[in-house]
């Protein structure tokens, strides 16, 4: 069977970002040719870092960048103790006790002696491969990538990872916000979706229809929905709370869906906790990884949700916003850089203001098209992919040794 394979490049992205674009894209890449770069992460699927490595990464060896994507290796023991440690980063507390620093260090340092480096760049992302930077020689920019949010981070735990952070010649995090007083240079690089995968391409309705119809999703009713890994910092149980209030006044259908990252040991124990919330009106489905059930329920929602209490961006909400419909989020961290509240969705700080939003907004059509052509805008100017990859571009093009490395004189 002869299948054709295909691999989105940056121009691609002309019809939605325009020649002058990509024209400036492909001439910083000129620069970078061959350069050799590898990522760092926890896992290959189950949020938004996962995606966006997915699509980075792709785009840069379209432009000549030999870029790699690895996955560090890990215990349960280990995913557990950099749960905490992500949630200690987000405000929340933790015990960090000396037998969860040796397991944290040890199962890097095993990850670190299987992984052989000789690249022009390297790039970790978030706490769980950090400590790697301690067990190479290191004879190249080594750049940290933050997706959390750490706008009140738990001092031990920061206090501990930062002697890490600072071996580094840069720290990009996502919003201005999650500054914090360190010797590495901070850079702010908001996240972004690519509008060509399987949850973000155009659908018909009949393709809605039958995903939808496939999980017996009803559709009688208005659909409100939110998306997201089974999450405490997601509040899925404030998000059902929020709908029993609109019940009251507006005839709706509520979807939780969500799915289970295989670095998120708490995502089983959240999933159970929601299913005495269950009922004729209130599903909550597990197959967050089907792709294109996301995509349908973001397209006939009409309302979706991020009601999250701490967000290091939520690319959710860009999905949504992408796809014409309007976004009620929690009022926190990088959902605030994607919501105008009122011209392009609303920003809400408690259950009782969700459930206000959801009514207003299952009432009023207009409303709806009005505030989802705005959204799909804002995506479009702010947070699509393109922009993202030139940002990296950038950051790679300010490296001295880089440029050595490639024989830049001018540079």
């Amino acid at each position: 069977m002869n299948m054709e394979h295909t691999i989105v490049k940056v121009e691609d992205y002309e019809q939605y970002v325009g020649a002058e674009s990509i024209e400036r894209i492909l001439n910083k890449a000129k620069f970078l040719q061959d350069l050799h770069v590898v990522n760092f992460n926890s896992t290959y699927y189950g949020g938004g870092v996962a995606e966006m490595l997915s699509s980075l990464t792709l785009l840069m060896n379209g432009l000549g960048i030999k870029t790699e994507w690895r996955v560090i290796q890990g215990t349960p023991d280990f995913f557990n103790i950099t749960k905490k440690m992500h949630n200690a980063l987000q405000g929340g507390e933790i015990n960090l006790s000396e037998m969860k620093m040796h397991i944290y260090e040890e199962v890097i340092y095993e990850n670190a002696f299987r992984n052989h480096l000789d690249h022009n760049l390297v790039i970790l992302h978030d706490p769980q491969p950090l400590p790697m930077i301690n067990h190479y020689k290191k004879r190249s920019p080594w750049i940290w990538r933050c997706h959390i949010d750490l706008s009140s981070p738990h001092a031990e735990t920061w206090n501990y990872l930062l002697p890490f952070i600072e071996k580094y010649d840069a720290a990009v995090l996502s919003c201005k916000e999650y500054a914090q007083k360190m010797n590495t240079p901070q850079f702010f690089f908001k996240p972004a979706i690519t509008p060509f995968n399987i949850k973000n391409r155009e659908l018909s309705e009949t393709e809605v229809d039958e995903r939808l119809a496939h999980y017996d999703i009803p559709t009688d009713l208005p659909l409100v929905v939110q998306i997201s890994r089974f999450d405490p910092w997601k509040d899925p149980q404030g998000v059902v709370d929020a709908f029993k209030i609109a019940q009251k006044e507006v005839d709706c259908t509520l979807v939780l869906l969500g799915n289970f990252a295989t670095d998120d040991p708490e995502g089983a124990e959240i999933y159970e906790s929601l299913l005495d919330s269950r009922e004729e009106r209130v599903l909550v489905l597990p197959y967050g990884d089907d792709t294109a059930l996301v995509n349908s329920l973001q397209r006939r929602a009409a309302v979706v949700l991020q009601k999250s209490i701490r967000e290091g961006f939520g690319l959710t909400v860009s999905e949504a916003m992408w796809k014409g419909t309007p976004v009620i989020g929690g009022n926190v961290g990088g959902i605030r850089y994607q919501i105008e509240d009122g011209e392009n969705g609303f920003l809400v700080s408690s259950v009782e203001e969700a459930a206000q939003r959801i009514v207003q907004l299952v009432k009023d059509e207009k409303l709806r098209r009005r505030l989802g052509k705005n959204a799909r805008e804002t995506v479009r100017q702010k947070f699509l992919m393109t922009r993202y990859l030139e940002q990296y571009l950038d950051l790679f093009s300010s490296f001295e040794t880089v440029f050595r490395i490639n024989n830049h004189p001018q540079f």
